[in-house]
């Protein structure tokens, strides 16, 4: 498994209620669905963990896009939940965050300690079942 890299890590996202938000929204997800079928033109296959209405009733309608939904909680289908278990267990245990900057740098001092400890890595992938089926991504 590669090492967190500038996609994994924990950013800071601006208060959604001051017109700043930065995570997408159902449309975003719907648009961009729309966006890869038109490009791939090919059925686009979803696997999903977030259940909205309204993004559900848009896959119902469209054939093309055959959807898979995922328990909120399942370590044993995601090696991700085992990597915030390990998160949870250790960096994060008995803390009160004073502020979003405590957070975020609590949670990359944890995932510091993660990163290099490919033992810790491979049991959250065996726990899954799942193995690595392509070689590490080469920089450009």
């Amino acid at each position: 498994m590669t090492p967190p890299t500038a996609r994994t890590r924990p950013k800071r996202h601006v208060d959604h209620t001051r017109g700043g938000r930065r995570s997408f929204t159902w449309t975003d997800y719907r648009d961009l669905l729309i966006a890869a079928h038109q490009q791939l033109g090919a059925p686009i296959v979803l696997v999903c963990v977030h259940k909205d209405r309204r993004l559900r009733e848009f896959v119902d309608t469209h054939d093309w896009i055959p959807c898979y939904f995922l328990p909120a909680y399942a370590p044993d289908l995601n090696p991700v939940e085992g990597m915030r278990s390990l998160l949870r267990r250790s960096s994060q245990t008995n803390t009160a965050f004073t502020d979003p900057d405590h957070l975020i740098s609590t949670l990359r001092h944890g995932l510091r300690q993660i990163q290099y400890r490919s033992n810790l890595i491979n049991g959250c992938l065996a726990e899954t079942g799942l193995t690595l089926t392509t070689s590490r991504r080469q920089r450009q």
